[in-house]
């Protein structure tokens, strides 16, 4: 098998920008290239020589979208046939929007499922002498929330076969301008037989507007929407609109005659869905759903606050022509829009700083408006970049005006910052730009940036707004800057609230994401989640605090939790497919918490703290299964015969990892280990096992019983079930993935075992991974064996058998024996997952000291003392602490834990075993807590580097 693993890249792109080669960053692979293969292999994506007519060519090219109360779940689907007999190159590319998180990615080639699995990015040593460069590409990885970025995949697909690549994103809706705004892109490169878009509204209140524009791309930039003679806006051909009151169905679905009419390249734009729903009034709407709660909070006609504003706006000689006549034109227009009771100043720099008026700012009136009009005017684009005068001139203004009159307080302060470039003169280090611009401010002023063109330094304008309560923007040369200039002072131009503070019930939340927010304007929408601490409660208190000019608002309610749950919970039943979405508001709250702590991280100022948001970001990234810049995608490519392979792929057969063992190694000789297949044979199991959700089962036979326990882990955790790594040299670990519980169940989650490592030191070092699919046997030799077929591998002192679709047997010595059962489903519901048991059917050659979750037991001795509770004792006379509830104590060593009897199933349902059953996570039975028997990864075995014993 070829175990080329593929760390996926995303990169920024223009909205609606109709590019069929554009720049990409490349796919990074955990798999050293030779730097001219990777050119020639780039080179060979994009010659524009290549025959069109022998690609792979797309027969399906479906978009589906489910919105549940404005957060979006979107699946891409995209199916290509190779009908020639030599192999092809087939390339999945796809916009999403940069403010969502890639949540699974798949491919099937040539009939193999081939998963992506989100995996923390590791730390990398900073290399000094590609600093320079990282600063330069810097912003071609940044992206403003209004833009797409590029997902692109290419695999060769073998002759006469197809592939199938399957990309899911999620995102929340930002409210602008009174409007949520989903923007699917549809442009697959080529004409496709069938292609679909399907979008379904879910809202709990009405929808109150809907819209459906023109496709957007590079010629029109869906800036405004075209018109019939009556008026009514044209929507995109073949699109259909399906609505009720709470709900909507919309699709578009051209055929090849209507796409070629829109674009011959398959180039069709940006498909726009715009809607809104009713508010509610008060402290707005709270939704409950397992546990999590999210809060919607948008009022609307309240007077909006007076605001004292400042435009710095880039003078420099890069700012001529278009992009300076454009700029001075929106400004006209953002004037005439200031309101009487409005303040304001404008300023210019380049080599030097300009002020219209020096020392104030001044009232809004047609003769200033006048006035300023003409200032702006005769600006004229010369010199350098002056980035930290224009801002500390602008702030100063701003601040000696505030220290002077009355009411600033009852006034929102402004800044809109313009710019094109990257600073030339006077300070140039951004650091330094963004530090003195902080101090300036004081959290008293609200800096918003627009960037200007291809070249600007958009990670330094990105700092600026996230440092000082504001928001950046960028746009591309291409676009209409004046629309677009305007279109973004709208967002901000009204402001109705100032120092908005929502409180909730102290000891009812366990974690909310931001709760403080400096401004809210007219048009957007404040949105919290958080996580209920007790999930049974009946009410949730909820406050909001803020100021609206010169009067203070608050407002207040008693939120009747079980009442929302039940609206929240009968709209997901509606869902025709349950999978993600019935959790979603569990996950809107992960996808804002890690938002905010990835912008946390980015206003650090120390390592420290700066590494301690690292790793709540990246845990909750993997947790969640996103794709941040914390995590990556990992995809291992199978091994799939070519009609001819090339000499890309011949070069990712010879690199070899050091460090921890992990199976990444390009080790794969012909083993010297004696591999043949055999016949499906009888396999011996013992009871002690850990199987399904997990269930844990311990066979005790001298005492003739058994004792079983659950435990309730979190996905990801990595537990440690056998360590005797100090005597035999033995240790098992079991990784947990998540799954949602059945409907119905008393559960918010399942756990199963997706992976089993065993890891063996004595007399020499080897380790088996065993997954659902696979297993690897990485020893003397690296040997790979698919869990669909019935082979054995034996290598002296160890042993691997493999049922087909049935169970592995792993035997050690001939003393040692574990067996892992394979659970695969053929049709999953969407609470199951494919996953193994693990059972420990021969201990023999493991040591007294054995230990792990299921180890600890192997060698202990335990009785049961049955317990008949009198009358007194049930009155509570007597006091029965350890007993309130149990008819039966469980000793072992100098413990007595309760325990209920019970039966339970084992080999995948084929056994029933009688068992005493301990609660709580079966506190008492184990030693310490469960936290204890969680380790750092699968191949942990607990040893420092001397081979001592850490634990």
């Amino acid at each position: 098998m070829r175990t080329a693993y593929f760390l996926l890249c995303l990169c920024a792109s223009v909205s609606g920008q109709d590019l069929e080669t554009p720049q990409y960053d490349a796919i990074e692979e955990k798999v050293d290239l030779k730097a001219q293969d990777a050119d020639r292999r780039s080179s060979r994506q994009v010659n524009p020589s290549q025959k069109l007519e022998t690609r792979p060519h797309i027969t399906d090219f479906t978009v589906k979208t489910t919105i549940i109360s404005r957060y979006a779940f979107t699946a891409v689907s995209c199916s290509m046939i190779n009908r020639v007999s030599a192999a092809k190159e087939g390339v999945f590319q796809v916009q999403i929007p940069s403010s969502a998180f890639i949540s699974n990615f798949t491919m099937i080639i040539a009939g193999r499922v081939v998963p992506g699995t989100v995996q923390a990015k590791e730390k990398k040593i900073i290399d000094p002498t590609q600093e320079a460069k990282k600063l330069r590409n810097a912003t071609k990885a940044s992206s403003s929330e209004n833009e797409m970025e590029t997902f692109r995949m290419a695999v060769n697909i073998p002759g006469k076969n197809k592939a199938t690549f399957l990309l899911i994103y999620e995102e929340l809706l930002q409210r602008r301008l009174g409007k949520y705004e989903l923007v699917t892109s549809i442009r697959p490169l080529q004409l496709v037989s069938k292609l679909l878009v399907d979008v379904n509204i879910l809202e709990l209140s009405e929808i109150t507007y809907l819209e459906v524009p023109p496709l957007r791309n590079a010629r029109n930039n869906g800036l405004g929407a075209t018109t019939k003679p009556n008026n009514q806006v044209t929507i995109p051909p073949s699109t259909t609109i399906k609505q009720d009151k709470t709900t909507c169905r919309i699709t578009f679905s051209p055929n090849i005659v209507q796409q070629a009419k829109i674009a011959r390249n398959g180039i069709l734009g940006d498909f726009i869905i715009r809607y809104d729903v009713e508010r509610e009034l008060g402290v707005g709407q709270i939704q409950v759903l397992n546990g999590f709660f999210v809060h919607y909070f948008a009022p609307k006609d309240l007077p909006a606050v007076p605001k004292n504003i400042v435009f710095i706006i880039d003078t420099s000689a890069s700012m001529a022509g278009t992009k300076m006549k454009q700029t001075k034109e929106a400004l006209f227009t953002i004037l005439k829009d200031l309101r009487p009771q409005d303040h304001f100043n404008i300023v210019s720099f380049s080599n030097r700083i300009k002020v219209w008026h020096q020392g104030k700012l001044v009232p809004v009136s047609p003769d200033n408006i006048r006035d300023a009009k003409k200032f702006i005017y005769l600006l004229n684009p010369t010199g350098g970049t002056n980035i930290n005068g224009g801002i500390q001139t602008g702030t100063a203004l701003l601040s000696d005006y505030n220290a002077q009159v009355k009411d600033a307080q009852k006034r929102v302060s402004l800044i809109i910052f313009l710019t094109d470039g990257r600073p030339t003169v006077g300070e140039i280090l951004s650091p330094k730009i963004v530090n003195n611009t902080k101090l300036a401010v004081q959290e008293k002023i609200c800096v918003f940036s627009i960037g200007i063109g291809n070249d600007v330094d958009y990670r330094l304008l990105e700092h600026l707004s996230l440092e000082n309560c504001g928001m950046v923007r960028r746009i591309h040369e291409e676009a209409d800057a004046k629309t677009m200039l305007k279109g973004f002072y709208d967002e901000i131009g009204t402001p109705l609230l100032s120092d908005i503070h929502i409180h909730y019930t102290d000891d009812m939340v366990d974690y909310v994401t931001q709760n403080l927010f400096i401004n809210y304007f007219n048009g957007s929408e404040i949105v919290i989640a958080g996580r209920l601490s007790n999930p049974d409660a009946d009410t949730l208190h909820v406050q909001v605090t803020a100021s609206n000019s010169d009067k203070s608002i608050v407002l207040e309610s008693n939120v009747p939790l079980k009442n929302k749950e039940k609206e929240v919970q009968k709209t997901v039943a509606s869902l025709e497919k349950v999978n993600e979405e019935n959790n979603y508001i569990e996950r809107l709250w992960g996808y804002l918490s890690v938002k905010e702590l990835l912008k946390s991280r980015m206003r650090s100022t120390t390592s420290k703290q700066r590494e301690y948001l690292s790793d709540k970001a990246k845990n909750l990234s993997v947790k969640y299964n996103f794709v941040t810049p914390l995590s990556t995608m990992v995809i291992e490519l199978p091994d799939i015969q070519m009609d001819r392979p090339n000499a890309d792929e011949a070069n990712l057969n010879d690199h070899d990892y050091g460090g921890k063992p992990q199976s990444l190694h390009r080790n794969e000789k012909q083993p010297d280990a004696v591999v043949k297949n055999k016949e499906d044979k009888i396999v011996t199991f013992s009871k002690t096992s850990a199987d399904g959700d997990p269930h844990f089962v311990v066979d005790f036979p001298l005492s003739k019983m058994a004792v079983c326990f659950n435990i309730n882990g979190e996905p990801g955790d990595v537990i440690r079930l056998v360590s005797d790594h100090t005597t035999s040299g033995i240790t098992v670990n079991g990784k947990l993935i998540g799954a949602p519980a059945p409907v119905n169940s008393h559960k918010k989650q399942r756990t199963y075992f997706s992976t089993i490592t065993i890891m063996v030191n004595k007399p020499k070092r080897s380790y088996i991974e065993i997954t659902p699919q696979k297993v690897i046997l990485d020893g003397k030799d690296r040997v790979i064996l698919r869990c669909d077929k019935t082979v054995t591998v034996d290598s002296g002192d160890l042993s691997v058998s493999v049922v087909e679709k049935s169970n592995v047997t792993v035997t050690i010595w001939g003393t040692v024996s574990f067996v892992i059962l394979i659970h695969q489903y053929k049709n999953p519901a969407f609470y199951q997952r494919d996953h193994l048991g693990f059972y420990i059917s021969n201990s023999k050659g493991l040591s007294n000291n054995s230990h792990g979750l299921l180890g600890q037991f192997i060698y202990q001795d335990v009785s049961v003392s049955e317990v008949q509770l009198s009358k007194t004792q049930q009155n509570g006379t007597i006091p029965v602490n350890d007993l309130p509830s149990f008819s039966a104590t469980l000793n072992l060593k100098d413990r007595r834990i309760p325990v209920i009897k019970k039966q339970r199933k084992i080999y995948s349902g084929k056994h029933q075993v009688d068992c005493w059953f301990v609660k709580n996570n079966a506190g008492k039975l184990i030693d310490g807590t469960y936290k204890d028997y969680v380790v750092a990864h699968l191949f942990d075995t607990g040893m420092g580097p001397d081979g001592s014993n850490e634990a």
